[in-house]
């Protein structure tokens, strides 16, 4: 049922009386950024120096971290976070790991085979 359109937009249905439902790669980053910075003990999602500077001036950039690999409905996520000082970054990592794969799974239909995370820094801040 799934075919690749493009290198970044996927049918997910193909019903040829209601239509085709399609998704792009970027959406599947957002659903993953979001639901990664929503775990307690994540501080935000690192990114690299243009999206740091975007962030600045007040652009939000959801995927900021987030790679995703679409291929036949299955779903590999890499993030790269920022945790908060303090929490225990292996328990964290791990609800971050189960919210991320059940919010993409539950929104897309898609699989979720792995959802890989590398801690990029610490926020000493105490205010978020």
């Amino acid at each position: 049922m799934e075919k690749e359109l493009d290198r970044s937009t996927y049918v997910l249905q193909d019903d040829e009386s209601t239509g085709a439902v399609k998704i792009a790669d970027d959406v599947v980053a957002m659903i993953a950024g979001i639901a990664a910075t929503e775990v307690e003990g994540v501080a935000s999602m690192a990114g690299n120096a243009t999206n740091e500077l975007m962030s600045m001036v007040g652009v939000k950039n959801m995927k900021k971290g987030v790679k995703v690999d679409v291929l036949d409905k299955v779903v590999e996520v890499d993030l790269a976070l920022i945790m908060e000082y303090g929490f225990n970054i292996p328990v964290t990592s791990r609800k971050v790991q189960e919210k991320v794969k059940n919010a993409i799974e539950n929104m897309t239909g898609l699989e979720v085979s792995s959802v890989n995370i590398r801690i990029a820094g610490v926020n000493m801040q105490k205010d978020r």
